[in-house]
């Protein structure tokens, strides 16, 4: 059984419909996947739906933009009940954040000599959760840049020329809210993109330990050969759950093929009790 437990459609800041990201995966041999789109539930449907005629298992899922002193940090909730209207208020909370700071980057774009509007930012989005990626797309479709990764690389990076910050969950509320919608939680890429100083393993024991994190994502294309190995050891030692996923974007990501990396069959099961124990969607 092939499972990938991390993609994203342009629900957030993926290019493929919840429909066709489904029938991509069927095409790549995946028997389950999980949409986790930015800050909010609204492909699920879409998905569950074309994946009954094609064999697939669709995980709903959401990756939280949440932060931890001052850093961003990923948390994917897996099976949460889409309809937890506190978990609801706050992911409408942080669109709101990423929305409101799209005329800022786009003033500092135009005064950097490449001029951009909101409409051409908005233009690019597919969904109601809104970000950088639509910033970079827009730029791409100017012909600043030749890429979304160049984009970011040069000018959208935290701390970049053109970035500006926003409102995120902390990152302990973000798992409280999770396992309060009766859900499960895994940290995302913690140590990807040198991510590593802001999650130190006394801080993941923590988490772990004081907050009941259920898993981190081992297997991704942001960790390298000898991160994966470090953090497959720390996962066994704290008691989390070990996954592996693609991060998939469509066109946005060069490097994250569906399918890419997998989470173990028996990782996927126990996600799943979890999630039927605490009452959530499995």
């Amino acid at each position: 059984m092939r499972i990938d437990l991390h993609t994203h459609s342009l629900v957030s800041d993926g290019t493929d419909t919840p429909t066709h990201l489904v029938r991509k995966a069927a095409a790549a041999g995946l028997d389950a996947v999980a949409l986790t789109d930015h800050d909010t539930f609204d492909g699920i449907a879409e998905a569950k739906l074309a994946a009954e005629a094609l064999g697939v298992e669709v995980l709903g899922g959401v990756e939280m933009s949440t932060q931890l002193g001052g850093k961003s940090v990923h948390v994917l909730g897996y099976g949460c009940d889409p309809h937890d209207q506190v978990l609801l208020e706050e992911l409408a909370r942080v669109r709101v954040g990423r929305s409101d700071r799209v005329p800022a980057m786009v003033a500092r774009l135009t005064e950097l000599g490449l001029p951009l509007s909101v409409d051409d930012v908005l233009a690019q989005a597919g969904g109601a959760s809104l970000g950088r990626p639509h910033v970079a797309d827009a730029m791409v479709a100017k012909g600043y840049v030749a890429r979304r990764d160049e984009a970011f690389e040069r000018y959208l990076y935290e701390g970049g020329p053109a970035y500006v910050d926003r409102y995120c969950t902390p990152l302990s509320a973000a798992i409280d809210l999770i396992h309060e919608a009766r859900g499960v939680a895994v940290l995302a890429h913690p140590w990807g993109r040198g991510r590593r100083e802001d999650l130190p393993e006394p801080y993941l024991a923590e988490l772990a330990n004081e907050y009941r994190l259920d898993g981190v994502e081992v297997d991704h294309p942001d960790h390298d050969d000898a991160t994966r190995a470090e953090l497959r050891a720390l996962a066994s030692a704290l008691g989390l759950l070990a996954t592996g996923s693609s991060d998939y974007h469509g066109l946005g990501k060069t490097r994250n093929p569906l399918g890419v990396f997998t989470t173990d069959p028996d990782v996927y099961a126990e996600i799943g009790r979890r999630i039927r124990a605490r009452g959530g969607v499995a």
